[in-house]
């Protein structure tokens, strides 16, 4: 009897322990789910991340809720991913009475303006969503080391007294980004130049695209909330019969319904889905930044092969 009486106090003790735990770590409000992993990577058992927009979500369409008011009100750091990217995120943030720090991610990126060129169908019309910006930076690894070291000094500041995890957790996640680098920039070079040429349903990719030296163009531009023109996706049907392009892809969150359309009138079948703003299910093959970057380059990669 009394030894199980030792038993129990001993479970009560531990549950405490671990409550009283989670109660002290940092709570952390990331605005989609690429960021929510990225701080998750970082902060370890030292932050409480929650997520507002979540995998397969799209966060270029997302309604904030009250719960999320709520949410954002109780966080120390609120991390967003900046260039125009959340256009929803001031007003929740001024209704919510947040009174942590904002931090944005994309600080001392080198943004990616979209072009100005009619006869060039990834930006067509669409570049107004984010004033002429491509906000989807996280699209090349070398962008999210300044991510990755952005966020350490936030969390740092936050709190101090795990600036030293912090800063090991970013250390080694940073060492696996160049890794991630090096192995992309490698798969792509596999394929002949003139072959790097992709159709996605929008133009979330063009950081990829300007890395490791690939044409993508999309009928839907920068924003999912754009419907494409008519025009638009009639020249791009003729575009994919003329050069001959086999990799067309529509993305996780994403309506595929012109994707279809571009594939049947151009007698090309769609390949799998990509993943661009948002992640998949933690059980997915995207459920982590990492996971979703590799997935995606094996991905194009093997399309772009097919002869």
């Amino acid at each position: 009897m009394k030894t199980m009486q030792r038993l129990l106090g001993a479970l009560a003790l531990c549950a405490a322990a671990a409550v009283a735990s989670a109660a002290e770590r940092l709570p952390v409000v990331a605005s989609f789910s690429i960021l929510g992993d990225l701080v998750a990577q970082v902060g370890g058992e030292r932050v409480s991340v929650t997520t507002l927009v979540g995998p397969d979500q799209d966060a270029h369409v997302f309604q904030p809720r009250p719960s999320d008011a709520r949410t954002v009100a109780g966080a120390r750091l609120l991390v967003v991913n900046g260039l125009g990217f959340e256009g929803w995120l001031d007003r929740l943030a001024a209704s919510s009475g947040f009174r942590g720090t904002q931090v944005v991610l994309s600080q001392g990126i080198k943004p990616r303006r979209m072009a100005h060129d009619h006869d060039d169908h990834a930006a067509h019309d669409h570049d107004h969503d984010h004033g002429g910006i491509d906000p989807h930076a996280w699209q090349d690894p070398r962008n999210v080391v300044l991510y990755v070291n952005n966020l350490v000094r936030a969390l740092s500041q936050a709190d101090p007294a795990g600036a030293a995890i912090y800063r090991r957790n970013g250390d080694h996640y940073v060492a696996q980004l160049l890794e991630l680098d090096r192995w992309a920039a490698a798969q792509f070079a596999k394929v002949p130049q003139p072959r790097r040429k992709v159709i996605t349903s929008h133009d979330a990719f063009g950081y990829l695209a300007q890395r490791y030296d690939i044409r993508f163009l999309a009928p839907q531009g920068v924003s999912t909330e754009a419907e494409p023109s008519a025009r638009d996706v009639a020249a791009l049907i003729r575009q994919i019969k003329a050069e001959r392009i086999s990799a067309v892809f529509v993305e996780n969150m994403s309506n595929p319904r012109t994707l279809q359309l571009l594939g049947s009138e151009a007698g090309v079948k769609p390949g799998p889905r990509l993943y661009a703003d948002a992640l998949s299910a933690r059980s997915g093959p995207a459920g982590s930044y990492l996971e979703m970057m590799r997935y995606n380059v094996r991905t194009i990669v093997a399309a772009l092969a097919k002869p």
